[in-house]
């Protein structure tokens, strides 16, 4: 047999096919999304996102990425894991305004550091579009991301490990049945293996609690009672953001890392449908679209989106590569968000399947950033590198407090990511070496995202 015949026009496929496939799209894409916003609630004391707000702006901002793209990019814009430190870090801020404040009281804070994060990425793209991308890339290279990256991941290991001991059974199953789908999952199971971890390891819990099983402390595996009381049809339960500087130097630095991660998934894509378009519709107006989708999910209280890795392998496996299917998804998703019960029967998943699945997810986020190292091929036997490195790693994992100072009668926290973030750019910037070319290494400069899934068929492609 020959190889499947790539498709840049899902018209021909007629109206059922191409609601079929994009179908494969929202389910791809389901598993990661939704988890974001039940990790934060975990963070959140259960006062976190919410489910129904997150599916509607990946379906929305996917839409308004389509538009400032030209309608060219076959991208989904899905729940960000790169902001789950930021979260974290914002619940249990405790200086200043926060010292009293609920956990619900913080969320709207680490809402509006999303927007400012979003806003970045207009600010990336402008300058993009002004001096090109190759300069600005510069001061952004491998040597200052991948350390960022690696610290995004580690910085969240022990709260992979507290949820999983709610109940170690339950999160080993989590865990294994993650692994068993990404290793020797083939088509379309290879694509989702968070969305079956998930699945398969509530199917388990659901018969653990018919037997009579508990979790660790006593407490019932599984509550059904809000999914009874739940309507069918309702609106997202938006909330408005709330500045203040404190949680902006919290989230805004993590957009280094997604910027990062937006650039290698656009040229991931490009790779895998043939088309350049860092060039055309051009890296600035792909940017301007995630930014402005990030920024106005924060507003209104959702995660950050970030174009997602999990539907780039589906275009591979389909060979489908029309934007029109991924729109089709879109549409699936805001059309979800409308209603309850699906979201209340997502938020009964419980903590010990959270923290099974965050084993993995956690590790691979720090390994992404150690093959964003390697990939690019940073040379450690140059002392610059090693002191860019060695600063960002200590930084980031060891100011676990941050600094905090006031200004003007107001108390500002630098927390240990923004620390990391500022000294790693500014070393770089100021050490002399830096011998950074971006797009001389197109495989590096492709894996260079903190996604899940990074496929051997882009990697081909590549």
């Amino acid at each position: 047999m020959g190889e499947k015949q790539a498709i840049y026009d899902a018209t021909t496929l007629g109206k059922p096919k191409m609601l079929i496939l994009g179908l494969q799209h929202m389910f791809a894409m389901f598993g990661a999304t939704i988890l974001v916003p039940i990790l934060v609630n975990s963070y959140f004391g259960g006062e976190g996102l919410s489910v129904q707000v997150t599916l509607f702006f990946a379906g929305l901002g996917t839409l308004l990425f389509h538009v400032f793209s030209k309608f060219k990019v076959p991208a989904f814009l899905g729940s960000s894991f790169a902001f789950l430190g930021g979260f974290a870090t914002v619940a249990e801020l405790n200086t200043g305004k926060f010292a009293n404040m609920t956990y619900g009281e913080k969320l709207p804070y680490a809402c509006g550091g999303i927007v400012v994060a979003g806003l970045l990425y207009l600010v990336l793209g402008v300058i993009i579009k002004v001096v090109g991308v190759k300069k600005v890339m510069r001061f952004l290279p491998p040597v200052v991301t991948g350390p960022i990256i690696i610290c995004i991941g580690l910085s969240l290991a022990p709260s992979a490990v507290s949820n999983a001991s709610m109940n170690w059974f339950l999160a080993f199953v989590a865990l294994a049945v993650v692994i068993a789908f990404n290793i020797w999952g083939k088509g379309m199971w290879k694509i989702i293996p968070i969305l079956m971890g998930v699945v398969i390891s509530y199917v388990v819990a659901v018969v653990m609690q018919l037997i009579g099983f508990t979790n660790a402390d006593g407490s019932a595996i599984l509550n059904f009672e809000p999914i009874a009381q739940a309507s069918w049809v309702g609106l997202p339960p938006f909330l408005i953001a709330k500045f203040d500087i404190t949680a902006i130097l919290v989230m805004a630095p993590i957009a280094l890392a997604t910027m990062m991660e937006h650039v290698g998934d656009i040229s991931a894509i490009s790779a895998t449908t043939g088309n350049n378009f860092i060039e055309e519709p051009g890296l600035h107006r792909t940017l301007f679209g995630d930014g402005l989708a990030t920024a106005m999910a924060g507003l209104f209280g959702g995660p950050a989106n970030t174009t997602y890795g999990e539907n780039t392998g589906v275009l591979e496996l389909s060979k489908v590569y029309d934007p029109k299917v991924v729109r089709i998804a879109a549409c699936y998703a805001i059309v979800v968000s409308f209603i309850p019960k699906i979201a209340d029967v997502i938020g009964t998943m419980p903590t010990a399947i959270i923290g099974g699945i965050s084993f993995v997810l956690y590790g691979m986020i720090s390994a992404i950033g150690v093959r964003n190292v390697v990939e690019n091929k940073v040379d450690f036997t140059k002392s610059r590198n090693l002191i860019v490195a060695a600063v960002i790693l200590v930084s980031g994992l060891g100011f676990s407090d941050g600094i905090t100072f006031v200004v003007a009668g107001t108390s500002i926290t630098l927390t240990s990511l923004a620390i990391a973030a500022l000294l790693g750019i500014i070393l770089n910037a100021v050490l002399p070496g830096n011998d950074y070319n971006f797009g001389v290494n197109h495989k590096g400069d492709i894996n260079r995202g903190v996604s899940f899934n990074n496929h051997d068929e882009e990697e081909k492609r590549a």
